[in-house]
């Protein structure tokens, strides 16, 4: 018998071997994120992502007391916040088709990438002053920058964070999501706003889809359906930002390679794109082609987002709260100036293109 032949019982043995210890650690995501999304559900200005996160720290705060307990579920928690995490970005693209891209118009164009320019420059600037990690600067200003949890996760993998940097800037964003929420009607009322531009201004500067709606239905109807187009296109930016990100790390990469003495090729660009990203442009396309139908908007829509609550759930319990008590207010700081940049940049840009 060829020795190949011979092998595939106990390669096959191995596999099952395996994914029966990812188990423990993926039931318990699934199971602690099932939670997690009734509470969003309940409370849809936190939403499913967000609660998931918190549930998951405090749960996992409590497992530190049980060392066995916290190793078992470990393989499954790292397949959870890695490859779920990277299958739900996939997902993403279903949502978003080029028709939404021309609705949108090119008026609006100016707000959003304005925005996302002076929140990424301001990051870089802000956070090497404040002695902000890189990881968490990066995590912090993608995610105030376009959208919240799903930029955060988009970028994670290529970053490869670790799970206590995730948790302070999901933490982080989401808490001047809610000022966000709280703050931007009587804004758009006292600068007296029609609802097109509150729609333009809400889908700009809040994060997550859940806080955009939030803010944009309490100023009525219009506003909120402009404003989830506008966060929808909004999406979009992560593709050149995780490919960016992808090329740094890259470069760091082979750095620390020719660092330690080690000799290693360049490497193509093919290469520097994700595979998951590669994935939600080819969904992104398809249902821009027409090839998803319209009934499978809202269940991908669902699975993208119970997959991102599953996956930073998993987060959650791996998180060293420890670590991230020590991180101290800075980073929060850090977040706040950022959305204070983003607010103020949209506001000017909207004034400035008659817009307001």
């Amino acid at each position: 018998m060829p020795a190949s032949a011979a092998d595939t019982p106990a390669r096959t043995s191995a596999a099952v071997a395996t994914w029966r210890a990812r188990l423990p650690g993926l039931a318990a995501a699934v199971a602690l994120a099932l939670v997690a999304t009734a509470v969003g559900t309940a409370l849809p200005m936190v939403g499913g992502p967000v609660s998931g996160v918190v549930l998951g720290v405090l749960v996992g705060a409590f497992l530190r007391r049980r060392p066995r307990t916290r190793t078992a579920l470990g393989p499954g928690l790292r397949v959870a916040s890695k490859l779920v995490l990277q299958i739900a970005v996939v997902l993403l693209g279903a949502r978003l088709s080029l028709a939404q891209v021309a609705e949108v118009g090119l008026d609006s164009l100016p707000v959003m990438l304005g925005t996302v320019v002076v929140c990424l420059a301001g990051a870089a600037v802000l956070g090497r002053l404040l002695g902000i990690d890189g990881e968490l600067r990066a995590l912090i200003g993608t995610g105030t920058a376009i959208c919240g949890a799903s930029a955060i996760a988009a970028v994670t993998p290529v970053l490869r964070a670790s799970s206590t940097n995730v948790a302070y800037a999901l933490s982080t964003v989401f808490a001047f999501n809610i000022a966000a929420v709280l703050l931007f009607p009587p804004l758009g009322q006292l600068l007296g706003m029609s609802e097109e531009a509150f729609g333009l201004f809400a889908g700009t500067a809040v994060n997550d889809t859940s806080s955009v709606v939030a803010a944009a239905t309490t100023y009525g109807p219009v506003a909120a359906d402009y404003a989830v187009v506008v966060k929808l296109v909004r999406t979009l930016l992560i593709i050149p930002i995780v490919v960016g990100l992808a090329v740094l790390v890259a470069r760091r990469d082979r750095r620390s390679a020719g660092e330690a003495g080690a000799v290693r090729s360049r490497p193509s660009v093919l290469r520097l794109v994700p595979w998951f990203l590669v994935g939600f442009l080819i969904l992104a396309t398809a249902n821009s082609l027409g090839a998803v139908p319209d009934s499978w908007h809202g269940p991908l829509a669902t699975a993208a987002t119970f997959l991102i609550t599953v996956a930073l759930t998993a987060i959650g319990l791996s998180t060293d709260l420890p670590a991230l008590r020590a991180a101290g207010l800075r980073p929060l700081a850090f977040g706040g100036m950022l959305w204070v940049l983003v607010t103020g940049s949209a506001l000017a840009i909207m004034a400035a293109t008659g817009m307001l």
